[in-house]
């Protein structure tokens, strides 16, 4: 893998291998822009078949991180951090000491928080060596779980989408077919069902499933039936790329619009819902309440503060299907200029300055 290559290709900024022998922490740590601030990103730790492999995961989720951060309006860049090993079985505490002290030496271009195969107890550790950490325990004055946060918004923007395909943002007698019900997207049944909304809902775990039918009165059916059954909005919440080329035929929602991360499996898939006029709400946009949650905390963490910058996803949806109508190009492609635009506009601000700072200096010195 021609490493600078990769870099230059996305214009990332920084890409750190750190190891620590002992512990057995081998993490890659990539930093993709700061333009907005310093890279916020969780650590994610995975059985990587491959070293290059993590690279390219680590690389492809920091620059996922900076177009969530720069369209939910954060002043933060985006990074990610990939730690190679079993979750499972190869996690120890001199492990997150080593490699919160490589974080502590980035000296706050770099803010982690959990992620798949970490947790809140993981960043505990972490934070006995930085401060550059979120999603720690409550007790450090942190928010806490933030699956709760991830779902008001979600159910804020499928609103916003609602809107766009039915005239109304009501959900009342909607019906919401919910592919997956881990603890985001329970929390999110909760919201739809004090709506009046009509639920469908699977998941690989029969308990999950369970658990929404007992709560909120949801209709089960198998995995394999739900992109296919007749409903208003489909919500995918657990496995990605869950818009592909077997499911698109058998997709009869007017919506797209729920928490899972990377729906559609490609872009075309993406130009395919926009050709058949189905509203979808970008998952990074909508998926976003989490990140804006734990960003809350840099500043002290206040509850009603964060959920009322989540509580504006309804407004980044929003702006995201304007675009996407009057440049009539695909929602995924809408939030891409949305957040790109920001980043220039202030990436062109600096230039200017330090452009005109620098004419100044020079006259003053002649």
């Amino acid at each position: 893998m021609e490493l600078f290559s990769a870099l230059e290709r996305d214009d990332y900024e920084q890409l750190l291998f750190c190891q620590d022998k002992a512990s057995g922490l081998k993490a890659i740590i990539a930093i993709h822009d700061t333009t907005l601030g310093p890279a916020l990103g969780g650590t994610r730790m995975w059985t990587y078949a491959s070293e290059e492999e993590a690279i390219v995961d680590a690389l492809r989720l920091a620059k996922g991180m900076t177009y969530k951060n720069a369209v939910s309006g954060l002043n933060l860049g985006g990074g990610k951090t990939v730690i190679i090993g079993d979750p499972k079985k190869d996690k120890n505490e001199a492990m997150f000491r080593a490699f919160g002290r490589y974080i502590q030496g980035l000296n706050g271009r770099y803010i982690t928080a959990e992620d798949v195969g970490t947790t809140e107890d993981d960043m505990d550790i972490i934070h006995q060596e930085t401060d550059y950490v979120t999603g720690i325990s409550q007790s450090y004055g942190s928010s806490g779980n933030p699956s709760p946060v991830t779902a008001f918004g979600v159910y804020r923007g499928m609103k916003a989408a609602a809107k766009a395909a039915f005239g109304t943002d009501s959900l009342e007698g909607r019906t919401v077919a919910i592919q997956g019900v881990g603890h985001v997207a329970f929390a999110l049944c909760g919201h739809l069902h004090e709506e009046g909304a009509r639920l469908i809902v699977t998941d690989i775990n029969k308990e999950a499933v369970r658990r929404a039918v007992d709560a909120y009165g949801a209709q089960a059916v198998n995995p394999d039936e739900i992109i296919g059954v007749d409903c208003d909005i489909y919500a995918p919440c657990a496995l990605g790329a869950t818009i592909n080329d077997q499911t698109l035929p058998l997709l009869k929602a007017k919506v797209v619009a729920g928490a899972a991360n990377n729906q559609l499996k490609e872009s075309r898939h993406g130009d395919a819902l926009h050709a058949r006029g189905i509203v979808y709400a970008p998952d990074y946009v909508i998926n976003a309440g989490g990140v804006i949650n734990i960003a809350d905390e840099l500043n002290g963490y206040n509850k009603e503060r964060a959920l009322k910058q989540v509580s504006k996803i309804y407004d980044s949806i929003t702006r995201v299907l304007e675009i996407s109508r009057e440049k009539g190009i695909p929602t995924y492609a809408a939030a891409d200029h949305l957040a790109e635009e920001r980043i220039a506009l202030l990436k062109n601000s600096r230039s200017t300055f330090l452009r005109d700072g620098h004419h100044n200096l020079s006259r003053k010195r002649l």
